[in-house]
């Protein structure tokens, strides 16, 4: 069986449980494939905590969450040192941060102390606590649900942090038909909860991402990915384009959709699919656009339109 059958196995049983969403998922699929981490951004109710626990349970990923409130401390995340009357020494409890994939509930609800507590497990893959240093599980993904920055009681992300974020992917209200199968699939299960099987046999999501390094980039598609990065600095509405970080992230996801469609190689459209999820999230705009509505979104739009691409295949 061939990655992309395995990865289309994954998808077609989360799609048992998640109605619609076929970009959505198959972007987050993309992203937790190239290794990264995944930001779903939108307003309560429309099924983000369900997609980040369906991955998790068809991945056979150790799946922890963390609901992200205004009183959540540091430790909270990463762990702490407990005092131990039987041995008599401090020892090291671990946090819900070691695990698989870690879904981080409302991240954008706790404060930015603790925010940035996820800054170094993100990056490095570790936590440090007093002064001691451990590493996280491997593979290690954060996929982060968040809510709209005008809703009550919500701190924005720290652009550094948002730059971790391999995707930013916003889930849109669904057809009015597609609810009508969430209704139904809810009184056909007669249960709350919806449960995915495991897809993937436990650490075979390493060999996979392994596999993964093996897909080849022309130089004239990684100068697009560096083009589009580029452009996004010199645009007129933009105060931060995006970093170079912004241009490897999009050869990784590129790398990771070429894999989902059965291919070694990527292809110019492989970057156009997912520029807008890399790319919007990491642009800092400038002060006037909050009146005009002007966003990163339409930012990367605009420039997928204007910035000359490499012929297609």
């Amino acid at each position: 069986m061939t990655i992309a059958h395995e990865a289309e196995a994954v998808l077609d049983e989360i799609g048992k449980v998640v109605v619609g969403r076929t970009r959505t998922l198959r972007l987050a699929l993309a992203a937790v494939l190239a290794g990264g981490h995944v930001l779903l951004e939108d307003v309560p109710g429309l099924g983000k905590t369900l997609i980040a626990r369906s991955l998790a349970q068809a991945l056979s990923l150790d799946f922890r969450r963390l609901q992200c409130t205004p009183d959540l401390l540091p430790a909270d995340v990463t762990g702490s040192f407990l005092y131990d009357p039987g041995s008599r020494e401090f020892e090291f409890h671990q946090g819900p941060v070691f695990a698989g994939l870690l879904l981080a509930d409302e991240i954008n609800r706790t404060p930015p102390k603790t925010q940035s507590a996820l800054l170094e497990a993100m990056q490095e893959r570790q936590v440090t606590v007093e002064g001691r240093t451990f590493p996280l599980p491997k593979p290690f993904h954060v996929l982060a649900t968040s809510n709209p920055v005008e809703y009550e009681g919500t701190y924005p992300l720290p652009e550094a942090q948002l730059d971790r974020f391999l995707v930013r992917l916003d889930i849109g209200y669904p057809p009015a038909e597609e609810e009508v199968e969430v209704l139904r699939r809810r009184i056909a299960r007669q249960r709350e909860e919806a449960e995915v099987p495991p897809v993937l046999a436990q650490g075979r999501l390493a060999e996979l991402q392994a596999e993964l390094e093996k897909t080849t980039v022309d130089d004239d598609l990684l100068r697009y990915c560096v083009d589009l990065a580029v452009s996004t600095r010199k645009h007129p509405s933009v105060e931060v384009g995006a970093s170079p970080r912004g241009a490897q992230a999009l050869v990784l996801v590129a790398r990771a959709l070429a894999i989902l469609d059965d291919r070694a190689y990527v292809t110019p459209e492989d970057i156009k699919e997912c520029a807008v999820a890399v790319l919007a999230h990491r642009l800092v705009m400038k002060p006037e656009t909050w009146t005009s509505g002007v966003n990163g979104v339409q930012v990367v739009t605009e420039l997928l339109g204007k910035v000359p691409g490499p012929p297609s295949s």
